[in-house]
């Protein structure tokens, strides 16, 4: 693969394998809840598709399944596997553990307000607003970035950090309806030059059978589809 041009790093952003909470539909945030069996398959997959990339070290969130999505690349790349709580999933406060009618049945409001995409709401129990999360997922990649200049780095977390990502790279804003998928264990490519993000591609799963996106609650007008066999978040 060719190399990257000196003063560009290349950060690609990997969602973390499937889980069971994916398949409920739960929100999992920053509990640390492990692969399923397809995901630990999707992290081996991976593995294989990642081996010419020419990557220089795997940054990855704290949380499991994030860090068993990354291990056996790092490991049969034999490259260091770096934690990074910057990558770690919004925190969503009371909604952790909960599915999506259960969040709207308990927090009508509430559930309203994060479906709006309000930048300044702060979610229940002590959760993250979507301001707060997005500062901090933007320090991080930027933070990768700046320590491989002229290279190219994984970053393994999760979908909302992902959003974040295709949001900084294509000046999307954050309260604008989702369009693009956020799949588990797909890569996703961006790059930083002079100081600026841009895109070079998203959700590639060629290396995946199939793929899960359980993020179908949206705003009017979002084109997630949440369909069976076709992508998974949070």
């Amino acid at each position: 693969m060719k190399s990257v041009d000196p003063g560009v790093t290349e950060v690609w952003l990997i969602r973390h394998g499937v889980t069971d909470w994916n398949r409920q539909r739960r929100f999992q945030g920053h509990r640390d809840i492990g692969l399923d069996a397809q995901g630990h398959e999707q992290a081996r997959r991976l593995a294989g598709r990642l081996v010419d990339a020419g990557l220089v070290a795997i940054h990855t969130s704290d949380l499991v399944r994030a860090r068993d999505t990354a291990a056996p690349a790092a490991m049969r790349l034999g490259i260091p596997m770096v934690p990074d709580t910057g990558l770690r999933e919004r925190c969503y406060g009371d909604f952790e553990g909960r599915s999506y009618d259960e969040i709207e049945a308990a927090f009508p409001e509430a559930f309203a307000r994060w479906r709006a995409r309000e930048p300044g709401f702060v979610l229940p129990g002590g959760g993250e607003s979507l301001h707060v999360f997005a500062a901090r997922c933007m320090a991080a990649f930027e933070r990768i970035a700046r320590s491989y200049p002229g290279g190219r780095v994984a970053a393994v977390s999760h979908g909302g950090v992902l959003d974040i990502a295709y949001r900084l790279a294509t000046g999307l804003p954050m309260e604008a309806p989702r369009h693009h998928e956020l799949l588990n264990a797909s890569i996703n490519r961006i790059r930083f030059e002079d100081g600026r993000w841009s895109l070079i591609d998203w959700a590639d799963v060629a290396h995946l059978d199939a793929v899960l996106d359980d993020a179908s609650v949206q705003p009017p007008g979002s084109a997630a589809t949440g369909l069976p066999g076709q992508a998974l978040q949070r």
